[in-house]
């Protein structure tokens, strides 16, 4: 997709898995499959008795960011840990991994699943697994704003491609300014509440695409949720068959 202006678009509510309600950016429309470098977005609803069962995947990495309950992570890497809220998990499919996505425990599950394109001359990298606990996760107050920096290019998650990855709460009527990495588009999603941007009101399950912004201007009221996402396109075909992205 190539955009020059920005654009808002509601996320489409599906299933996903075994018996997971996810609200879905992309891909789930013929003029959003993909968002160079990013490959599927996923706002999803664990229950108990639903979850993600064993099965493979190749060529991206994804990060699986929770808002509320647990998650168990199982690979054939023999890695086995649980994610709990606040906290992140990646794995690096590359060449290959098979995995598993559980609900740890009896209680239901929030958060967001993306995932980010590998370049091409990185397809076939050896596959890994990496955590990060809520409380290692950097967060600081802006203005009234509480910002969690899930992935930068120092702390956080690490990625083989520049990502800023951001979960930010507004605990007073307050603006905040998102500053945009040279180079990199991405999009704001709205998990609560509603925001004001370039004269434009997103709401809860939509999200503000934008191209080469360095400083957005997001107003938003009390409680207000949202995340902001943005990554340097590698400028290169993205085909993506289910669980592959080759």
């Amino acid at each position: 997709m190539n955009m020059t202006t920005s654009k808002i678009y509601s996320a489409v509510e599906t299933m996903e898995g075994n018996g997971v309600k996810v609200k879905r950016q992309f891909p789930i429309r013929a003029d959003l499959m993909n968002y160079d470098p990013f490959v599927l977005w996923d706002h999803f609803e664990l229950t108990p008795g639903s979850g993600f069962p064993e099965h493979p995947h190749r060529g991206f990495e994804a990060i699986t960011y929770l808002f509320s309950g647990s998650v168990e992570h199982k690979d054939n890497l023999n890695n086995q840990s649980t994610v709990y809220a606040g906290g992140a998990q990646r794995f690096t499919a590359g060449k290959g991994i098979v995995h598993s996505e559980i609900p740890a425990r009896n209680i239901t599950s929030t958060g967001i699943q993306l995932w980010v394109n590998l370049p091409r001359k990185l397809k076939r990298i050896e596959p890994a697994y990496q955590q990060v606990d809520a409380e290692n996760i950097p967060e600081q107050i802006i203005n009234g704003v509480r910002v969690r920096t899930i992935v930068d290019t120092k702390v956080g998650i690490q990625l083989h491609t520049p990502v800023q990855y951001l979960d930010v709460t507004f605990e007073q009527t307050s603006q905040y300014n998102a500053h945009i990495p040279t180079h990199q588009r991405g999009f704001i999603y709205v998990v609560d509440g509603d925001i004001q941007i370039d004269n434009q009101t997103v709401k809860d399950g939509d999200a503000y695409y934008f191209e080469d912004d360095n400083v957005l201007q997001i107003n938003g009221a009390e409680d207000t949720h949202i995340m902001i996402l943005s990554g340097q396109p590698h400028n290169e075909p993205i085909h993506q068959h289910g669980t592959y992205v080759d």
